[in-house]
């Protein structure tokens, strides 16, 4: 998903810099939306990481 937000942001700013401000701003707002899933996704499997399988690794 951050691949595609990367290549989102990519195409948005060589589109604003073409002059094609229509498409600059679709490919922008996709791609900062698509990164804030991936944020949100990172964040999601830290918690998890620090909570449930450290509870389950702990019984050794």
């Amino acid at each position: 998903m951050l691949k595609w937000a990367i290549i989102l942001a990519i195409v948005a700013l060589i589109a604003g810099a073409l002059g094609f401000t229509g498409v600059a701003g679709a490919a922008a707002g996709i791609a900062k939306i698509l990164f804030f899933l991936f944020l949100l996704g990172f964040v999601v499997v830290m918690l998890l990481g620090a909570t449930v399988f450290k509870a389950a690794g702990g019984s050794r």
